[in-house]
């Protein structure tokens, strides 16, 4: 299996080159089960981030980095659903199309979370950002909550996404185009 050699917050992982498409391939980032590089990420990120209350996430890759920043930081973490749960009271919801899922999805957010990031400053959270389609997502709905967005990071920034600057990340993950 091909890699790609990363570097981020002082460790070295090797990722697996996937085939998005024929033309394109991307480097999987998967921080699942690797503590060392969450506690490490998070800590990097949080020096970097500005003034917040609470943080938000998009299930499920994002949600080891957003606990992890939480519990260094001391702010809670809402985690934004993939599907409407039996417990959500009045959910908002809002559809997203990533580049590492093949099709569209829908992000859903609890009344309960909507009253914990309304009036506050919100610091989105990712692992990757790449097309920007879950961050756009994730911003609908923390605007449609009545939360402030003090800022969006990701750990890896891929493709397009290294020339915004509306974000911060810690490193560059370069796409593969044939």
């Amino acid at each position: 299996m091909e890699t790609y050699e990363l570097h981020v917050a002082g460790l070295k992982r090797d990722l697996p080159i996937c085939k998005v498409n024929d033309h394109l391939s991307i480097a999987a980032f998967i921080m699942f089960s690797d503590v060392e590089i969450t506690v490490a990420c998070a800590k990097e990120l949080l020096e970097k981030a500005p003034e917040f209350d609470v943080i938000v996430t998009a299930e499920s890759k994002g949600i080891p980095l957003a606990y992890e920043m939480s519990r260094q930081s001391g702010k809670n973490y809402v985690v934004t659903r993939k599907m409407a749960k039996l417990y959500m009271h009045d959910p908002i919801k809002v559809e997203v199309q990533s580049i590492s899922t093949a099709v569209k999805q829908t992000l859903w957010l609890d009344q309960t979370d909507i009253d914990m990031l309304k009036g506050k400053k919100v610091l989105i959270v990712d692992d990757v950002i790449s097309t920007g389609g879950s961050l756009y997502a994730l911003e609908t709905l923390v605007n449609e909550a009545g939360g402030e967005i003090a800022g969006k990071c990701a750990v890896l920034a891929e493709g397009d996404a290294i020339t915004r600057d509306d974000i911060f990340f810690l490193q560059e993950l370069p796409v593969f185009v044939k």
